[in-house]
């Protein structure tokens, strides 16, 4: 599946950005050229950066590494009820009361690579076992209709938001 074979029916509200900013690519290619990106990318920030806050309040590049894997188990696990036909409603949540209680910054930047890495692979098995009905299923989250396949583009279009953040902003 390509982003480009997504109906308009399938996201909408804050999930449209994240579609866009993953691009035309296949699903499956995508979440794992992705994957290898953001950790090379990552691999190349100097040490002394991942601590770093560029103000006052805000995230350090370990908080948003944690931030993306609390995401993609929730993105996924959104995707898993409505490819499985779950119709029931699901609630948004608080990415800052996430943040605020992790030990992101206590870890290595290798821990939270690693569990990153092995997140994206059981998402990417989880994605390769869905047929094309069952990427087409929609359910609503966070009040927003959205199809487990666009889900799938709202994990990449997320890392790739955050890693643009990365570069204009803490490098």
């Amino acid at each position: 599946m390509n982003s480009s074979q997504l109906l308009e029916t399938e996201y909408s509200g804050p999930f449209a950005n994240y579609v866009r900013e993953a691009g035309e690519g296949n699903l499956i290619e995508e979440l794992e050229i992705s994957l290898h990106d953001f950790i090379r990318f990552v691999q190349n920030i100097p040490l002394d950066k991942f601590d770093y806050r560029y103000a006052e309040g805000k995230w350090t590049i370990k908080d948003i590494i944690q931030h993306l894997i609390d995401c993609e188990r929730i993105f996924a696990y959104r995707a898993l009820r409505f490819s499985r036909n779950d119709k029931t409603p699901l609630p948004g949540f608080e990415e800052n009361d996430y943040v605020d209680n992790t030990n992101a910054n206590g870890r290595s930047i290798q821990d939270l690579l690693t569990e990153y890495s092995a997140l994206r692979h059981s998402t990417l098995l989880f994605y390769k076992s869905l047929s094309q009905e069952q990427l087409k299923r929609t359910g609503v989250a966070s009040t927003f209709e959205i199809s487990a396949g666009a889900l799938g583009f709202v994990i990449i279009g997320h890392q790739k938001h955050h890693q643009k953040v990365f570069e204009e902003r803490y490098l």
